[in-house]
């Protein structure tokens, strides 16, 4: 038993990691290459959508097309489509195109204090003391993110930070609108769909196609981690841990993301950190990680 619970820690570790891993490979399309955000996600939404919809057809066979037969649930799925896989998905590589990868998933992972609100204001009540110390670290860590701790100045530039508090935002829809259609049919089915449906949109609207790109090795295969690594291999892995772990854990295991997009876009893509934005780093990620801790103390009291 406590084998299967360290193999489940490792393979959602590994799937975190390759969330963050693929948002650098966006990083590095944008800063080397001509590929712009709106380009990117055209591209990954659709090849991506396909990838999970396959998985999901593995699985399941022809009860994949279930999800079309109930018309409340055909309209859930546009809106998921739209409002949650292509809001969170083009704000959160648009964040990386203003900025960086470990800056856009720092910001994105606010969505966990956005949450938070949420489940005030339909619980109507106040923050509990320690869910009012989360929010004012996330905030605080949000300006020094912003401004370097130089108040008298904005360093990240104002697309930068309106994507990544947008990403955040779509984190949260993204959340919300899944409903319980991912229990009813699965997360490569209604994923996978959602992908291929704005990514069907996105591809018209961009016209990807149309774009001339200078096509070399290095540009294929970081728009393969994209798509491949940052879909398939993650979702695959993540899942596959969170049925070991359970979901509160996964959760947990996953703040490691951001992390692995701020070391590795410091190491290999030349971004630029100061000392403010480490402090903000840790008060965003110590907000997530203290959340999710107390969540997961909370649920099992209530056991």
């Amino acid at each position: 038993m406590q084998n299967e619970k360290m193999s489940g820690i490792l393979i959602t570790l590994a799937g975190a990691i390759c969330w963050g891993i693929s948002g650098c490979f966006g990083q590095y399309l944008f800063q080397e290459t001509e590929i712009y955000a709106e380009w990117l996600v055209a591209v990954r939404l659709l090849l991506a959508g396909t990838l999970l919809v396959s998985l999901g057809f593995v699985q399941q066979k022809r009860e994949i097309v279930q999800i079309f037969r109930n018309a409340d649930d055909r309209k859930r799925l546009v809106i998921f489509s739209l409002f949650g896989v292509l809001a969170c998905q083009y704000t959160y590589f648009a964040a990386i195109q203003y900025s960086n990868a470990g800056t856009a998933t720092v910001l994105q992972s606010l969505s966990c204090v956005l949450i938070l609100g949420v489940l005030c204001f339909r619980e109507k009540r106040a923050p509990k003391r320690y869910e009012s110390v989360a929010i004012a670290c996330a905030l605080i860590g949000t300006v020094l993110l912003s401004t370097h701790g130089d108040f008298s100045s904005m360093s990240l530039s104002t697309r930068a930070l309106l994507f990544g508090l947008g990403s955040a935002v779509g984190a949260v829809l993204y959340n919300f609108l899944a409903g319980d259609m991912v229990n009813r049919y699965g997360i490569y089915v209604v994923v996978g769909f959602a992908m291929l449906i704005s990514g069907v949109m996105m591809w018209v609207i961009v016209r990807p196609w149309q774009v001339e790109l200078a096509w070399n090795g290095k540009m294929i295969l970081a728009i393969l981690g994209v798509v491949i690594v940052g879909t398939a291999v993650a979702f695959s892995l993540y899942l596959k841990g969170v049925s070991m772990v359970g979901p509160l854990l996964a959760s947990l295991l996953a703040t490691i993301e951001p992390v692995v997009a701020i070391v590795v876009s410091f190491m290999f893509l030349g971004s630029n950190f100061h000392a403010m934005d480490f402090v903000g780093f840790v008060l965003i990620l110590g907000t997530v990680i203290g959340l999710s801790l107390k969540q997961r103390q909370n649920e099992k009291s209530a056991r």
